[in-house]
């Protein structure tokens, strides 16, 4: 039994996110997407494991996934077999042979997530499905100040929508940059893991500073206080890109 592991990207805005639900096919799903043509390919039923879940409407550049199953395809078989059946906004862009043991979503020492910005009033047309529009423009140096606040190692219950949980809800931020590109205010978050709306919660936290609307010096009291209701808006979904998954060299 062969361990595949797969560097997936997806254009998020058609499907109801990342997990399938239940015994469905999924077809509103990308792992229900991918799991389709996989048991194809191989002629039994494939799950799919994927780094990590991305809610409706949620895009990745990086999205990382493995499955075990009997084929004799090489790995660059396997790649062309997906992105031949696959719908175009789903991409296979690399097939590794993983180790037995390896899991994508167990094995994962970080994630970057993406958040895409457009200020201003201009018309967005054609990226309107993969940015958050804010029609004012935002102190970038303010929300510098304020995710300074948010890096290290904290209780991000308050930047969650989980509600009941007895899992943990301290998690690692190891940076997040902010910075211009492509026209674009750009929100770069580094961590060892997020939790549920985590990274839209602080994108939407962090944007409410931009316009003023709160102190950079907010952020402590939120964090201390673990409470949703202090922090921001959760912002759009379409914004948001999984952007990479790390890995430590001896677990692939």
């Amino acid at each position: 039994m062969r361990n595949i592991r797969l560097l997936i990207e997806y254009d998020g805005s058609r499907y109801d996110g990342w997990q399938r639900l239940g015994k469905s096919s999924g077809s509103s799903t990308i792992q229900g997407r991918i799991e389709a043509v996989a048991s194809r390919m191989v002629g039994a039923p494939v799950e799919i494991i994927g780094s990590g879940r991305t809610d409706a409407g949620v895009h990745a550049y990086g999205q990382v996934a493995n499955f075990h199953a009997e084929t004799d395809l090489s790995c660059e078989a396997i790649r062309d077999y997906f992105n031949r059946y696959l719908p175009e906004d789903i991409g296979i862009r690399e097939v590794y042979e993983a180790k037995p043991r390896f899991h994508s979503r167990l094995n994962a020492v970080s994630k970057k997530y993406l958040y895409r910005i457009v200020t201003g009033n201009a018309p967005c047309v054609f990226d309107r499905r993969y940015v958050c529009r804010c029609p004012e423009e935002l102190d970038t140096a303010a929300m510098e100040r304020a995710a300074a606040y948010l890096v290290g190692r904290h209780d991000f219950k308050a930047f969650s929508s989980v509600k009941r949980s007895k899992k943990s809800t301290v998690r690692e931020l190891y940076r997040v940059d902010i910075f211009r590109e492509h026209g674009e205010l750009r929100l770069m978050f580094c961590g060892n893991g997020f939790l549920y709306h985590m990274v839209r919660i602080m994108s939407g936290t962090l944007m409410e500073v931009g316009m003023g609307k709160r102190k950079p010096e907010e952020i402590p009291q939120i964090l201390a206080g673990r409470d949703r209701t202090r922090a921001g808006v959760t912002a759009p979904p379409q914004g948001l890109f999984l952007y990479e998954v790390s890995y430590e060299p001896d677990a692939l």
